[in-house]
């Protein structure tokens, strides 16, 4: 197969994980609105007196969201496949510019999420991530895709297999820790007004969000120190030293620092709850700065991995 069939196939690959993936969004939206049970009369809202209420049986839609969670599966592993074939296109990793970062950032992100949703119950974000992965690879196709073609000698280098693959898996583990993070502050904004409503009472208690976004965080800051160290040991083949201050050296620095200071906390001085996810969404926040704005606005010598 040519080079040129492997690309076109690649981007079929990638419509159709677009395809199924709004598939699965479609299964989780469908799982919680027809959860709802009309009122019956033995069911009673103590917040507002004898008044009849709806309430929630995610029972009654078991199937919807088996079919979502397969669809998810599915639309994983078509992405991976065109993210293989576009490699296999240019004869390299698709690791070159903007685009393929997307592609696969999106595939490690719904990657998260399905070897997370093998311990936990986490099919609750089935719809959170179904259409963040849509909107990632809606603006990869329309506003980034860039005709497959070879590397820029400063990417060719082992190196890039695996300084970059190290920091694509820890970014989609910290952005599944943050929906987590954002999933607890919404809850408790909701519990500091009263109890949750109904469609809430299905999500885990504040704690069991507390502590999976910290496991998350403390199961891949290891990698992602180990990407931070090999992208120095890179910058010192390729540019003869280990450290230049360059906007995206610089901001995956921050990154560290920031989830080191969400580690410490909570380890140390003991932080919980709120104070410690909005520390978590803080270091997240660094990690999409460098990602999106340095990658595609910032000067430096990694802006070769922009537009």
């Amino acid at each position: 197969m040519t080079h040129t069939s492997l690309a076109y196939l690649s981007n079929n690959f990638i419509y159709s994980a677009m395809a199924v993936y709004t598939l699965a969004f479609f299964a989780h939206a469908y799982e919680t609105a027809f959860a709802v049970r009309a009122p019956q009369s033995d069911v009673v809202d103590p917040a507002h007196g004898n008044l009849l209420v709806k309430t929630f049986d995610f029972k009654r839609t078991e199937r919807a969201a088996r079919i979502a969670t397969a669809f998810m599966i599915l639309g994983f592993l078509l992405l991976f496949a065109g993210a293989v074939a576009r490699g296999l296109s240019a004869g390299r990793v698709p690791w070159g510019n903007m685009y393929e970062f997307s592609i696969t950032g999106a595939l490690a992100f719904s990657g998260a999420y399905l070897f997370a949703l093998r311990k936990y119950d986490l099919r609750w974000l089935g719809l959170l991530v179904s259409i963040s992965v849509l909107l990632t690879l809606g603006t990869a196709v329309a506003v980034l895709y860039r005709p497959s073609a070879p590397l820029v000698p400063a990417l060719k280098s082992t190196w890039l297999v695996i300084h970059v693959s190290a920091a694509i898996i820890s970014g989609g583990v910290f952005l599944l820790s943050n929906v987590i993070a954002a999933a607890y502050l919404y809850l408790d904004s909701m519990e500091q007004k009263g109890a949750r409503n109904r469609w809430a009472q299905r999500l885990p208690s504040l704690e069991v969000l507390d502590q999976l976004s910290y496991r998350l965080v403390a199961f891949v800051f290891p990698l992602w120190t180990f990407s931070v160290i090999a992208g120095a040991i890179w910058a010192e083949h390729a540019w003869g030293k280990y450290w230049g201050w360059d906007p995206k050296e610089t901001w995956a620095f921050i990154t560290w620092v920031a989830y080191a200071a969400y580690l410490h906390a909570r380890v140390t001085v003991g932080w919980r709850g709120r104070k410690a996810a909005w520390l978590c969404l803080l270091a997240g926040s660094t990690f999409l700065f460098n990602y999106v704005y340095i990658n595609i606005w910032g000067t430096g010598k990694h802006t070769y991995s922009g537009l």
